[in-house]
Formats: structure tokens, C-alpha cells, sequence
């Protein structure tokens, strides 16, 4: 894409997040703009931020609300909804982050997503380099670990449930998951509200 076109896409792509508040990225030349997290999306987040923080080296630190550059294509990138990267990186004015800084990105997957976090993001942290990719999908209580990418792919993927424990081995840490809430089935609390009101009547 001619340089000119990426840099109006960057811009369109502020102009957006501050015209929404929505969460906008540019993955491979096409912009994105994710729907407000729900509330179960954000207690994953912070049940697995908890975990870390303490855990972590001293030279480690977790981000939420930094962006990461594609290496070889700068116009191009994504924020995670969980970063672990160099404790340097919190001292920077800007808010992109060095794919060599980072350490592991966590994605919890959209109640809407159907292949974005699970297909396409998974090439595009490998091509980044990031060391390790998790996903962890509400939908159905599992999770997915990436780890060890070489050449714009990841070698090694191993797959768990709920309850199962994730050992992000690079880090030295062990991720309890037992407890992680589920979205609820379509119409599930308008369905207990129904039922809820023809008991009290």
C-alpha cells in the first residue's frame, strides 16, 4: 500500500478511537475497530493480570492499554488486551511497543468474534515475534497458547479447558484458569427475568 494511503489509515484509525472510544487497529493495511469489551471479557483480563504481576521478573511488567508495531511494516498494528513487555516501555510518551520488548499477548475472544483472535491474529504475532500468544475464549471455556515462532508461524500450540493450568515456561509462571467466567447463552438473563416474573405473579 503506497506510503500516503497508510498514513491517512493511521490517522483515520485515531480519528475513529476518538470519535467511538472503540479500540481500533490496523491489521495487514485493514483497519479494525472493536466493540466495547463486556464485563466478563474485562474480569478474565484482570483474574490473569492478578496472576502476573506478582509473578513476574523485575524487568517485566503488564500492559493494557499498549499497541504493538509489526517489525517489518510499522503502519501495521494490534492491541492486545493484555501485554507482557520490557518495564522500559512504561517510561515511553509514545504508545507503541517494540515487537523485541514484548514477552506475551493475551487475547480474550469477543462474544462476536468468530476467527479474528483464533485465525488471523495468530499469524500476525508470530510474524512480531512475540515469544508467546494466548487466547482464551469464553464462548466455549477453553484456551489456546501459542509459543516459539519462527518465520511468521508458530512451532509449538497447546490447547486446554477451564480448569486446566497454562505454564508459560519463558516467563517462569503457571496461570490457574479454574473459576474463569462463560458467556452466557443468547437470552439466557432476559430468559431468568421471564421466568423470575411468572413465579412472583
Amino acid at each position: 500500500m503506497p506510503e500516503a494511503d497508510m498514513h491517512s489509515l493511521r490517522r483515520a484509525a485515531e480519528l475513529a478511537e476518538e470519535a467511538t472510544g472503540l479500540r481500533a487497529e490496523i491489521i495487514r493495511g485493514v483497519l479494525m475497530m472493536s466493540p466495547t469489551p463486556r464485563l466478563k471479557h474485562a474480569r478474565v483480563i484482570n483474574v490473569i493480570n492478578r496472576q502476573l504481576v506478582p509473578a513476574l521478573p523485575a524487568e517485566l511488567e503488564t500492559f493494557q492499554v499498549a499497541s504493538l508495531a509489526l517489525p517489518r511494516d510499522p503502519e501495521d498494528y494490534a492491541t492486545p488486551d493484555l501485554l507482557v513487555a520490557d518495564s522500559a516501555v512504561g517510561e515511553s510518551d509514545d504508545w507503541l511497543v517494540e515487537a523485541g520488548s514484548s514477552e506475551l499477548a493475551v487475547e480474550v475472544v469477543s462474544v462476536s468474534n468468530s476467527t479474528k483472535d483464533t485465525r488471523e491474529m495468530v499469524s500476525w504475532y508470530a510474524e512480531a515475534d512475540v515469544p508467546a500468544y494466548l487466547v482464551i475464549d469464553p464462548r466455549q471455556g477453553n484456551w489456546t497458547l501459542h509459543t516459539a515462532p519462527r518465520a511468521g508461524a508458530y512451532q509449538g500450540t497447546l490447547h486446554g479447558v477451564y480448569g486446566d493450568k497454562i505454564s508459560l515456561e519463558r516467563l517462569g509462571v503457571t496461570l490457574e484458569t479454574e473459576g474463569l467466567p462463560r458467556y452466557g447463552e443468547p437470552g439466557e438473563a432476559g430468559q431468568r427475568e421471564r421466568r423470575g416474573g411468572r413465579q412472583g405473579g
